[in-house]
C-alpha cells in the first residue's frame, strides 16, 4: 500500500511538473539560457530555462513574452500574441535575430 502512495504521488508531481513546462519534462538542454542585450541594451531577451522568454525593449519590461525552442545553432520563438520569429547563434555569446544583434550578459 505504501509503494501505491509513493507511485502515486511521484505521477502526480511528475504530471504538475510537466503541465507548468507547456508540456515539457525537460528544462533547459541547450547552454543559451540566460540575458542577449544589443549592443545598446535596448533590445533585451531573457531566455529562460523552461523554455520561456521575455523581452524587453527600452524602457518596456516584458514587452514581448512567449516560447522559444533551441536547435542546435537556430533558435525559434513563438510570442503569446501569435507572432513568430526565428535566430542563429553564430557563437556562443551573439545572437543573431530579426536584423539584430544581441550578446550574452555575463
Amino acid at each position: 500500500m505504501r509503494a501505491i502512495r509513493l507511485l502515486t504521488l511521484a505521477l502526480a508531481i511528475s504530471s504538475s511538473f510537466i503541465l507548468a513546462t507547456g508540456g515539457h519534462a525537460e528544462m533547459a538542454t541547450h547552454s543559451y539560457v540566460g540575458m542577449w542585450v544589443t549592443a545598446d541594451g535596448y533590445v533585451r531577451h531573457n531566455l529562460l530555462p523552461g523554455k520561456r522568454y521575455d523581452e524587453a525593449r527600452g524602457t518596456r519590461e516584458s514587452a514581448y513574452r512567449g516560447r522559444y525552442e533551441v536547435s542546435g545553432t537556430r533558435i525559434e520563438y513563438w510570442d503569446d500574441t501569435g507572432f513568430t520569429a526565428d535566430g542563429i547563434f553564430v557563437d556562443e555569446d551573439t545572437l543573431h535575430h530579426g536584423g539584430m544583434i544581441l550578446y550574452r550578459r555575463k
